[in-house]
């Protein structure tokens, strides 16, 4: 009696599995990926203002020294950050005592007011040497609390 087994055909691998289409999961990473960089990218085009107006007042601190009307510049710093942040109507107008009210209200913690901040409506009436390490500190944490609108 002949073996039944004999009879069979040779074992044979199947094909080798593709890599292409991949699988549900793959295309939903993908796509995870792809929305995660474009939202860290509109995030870093949004904070643009932000690295360039620390970076402006970097090179303040470091020319303060030779600067004459560091105060000056500082509130002029402030002002072009506070417009990029706020509507125009809203703060292209503020002034003095306004401003600094401004300042305090959006993060500056009463220190435009009663603290350095107070030079900036001041200075200009002074005569005698000013201490500006506070004031750009001051104006640093305030660039850094405050951030530029959406649609900028």
């Amino acid at each position: 009696m002949p073996d039944p087994l004999d009879a069979l055909r040779p074992l044979h691998a199947p094909p080798p599995v593709s890599w292409w289409p991949p699988a549900l999961g793959w295309w939903v990473l993908a796509v995870a990926i792809i929305i995660f960089l474009v939202l860290l990218y509109r995030h870093w085009q949004r904070m643009a203002p932000r690295r360039s107006a620390l970076r402006e007042l970097k090179i303040l601190k470091k020319q303060i020294n030779s600067e004459q009307n560091v105060v000056a510049i500082l509130n002029r710093l402030l002002k072009r950050y506070a417009l990029v942040c706020w509507p125009s109507f809203k703060v292209a107008v503020l002034t003095g005592d306004q401003w600094l009210v401004f300042l305090d209200e959006n993060g500056g913690n009463g220190q435009f007011r009663r603290g350095c901040g107070r030079l900036l409506a001041t200075s200009p009436y002074r005569d005698e040497p000013l201490q500006h390490d506070e004031l750009v500190s001051l104006a640093r944490r305030w660039i850094k609390k405050n951030k530029p609108r959406k649609n900028v």
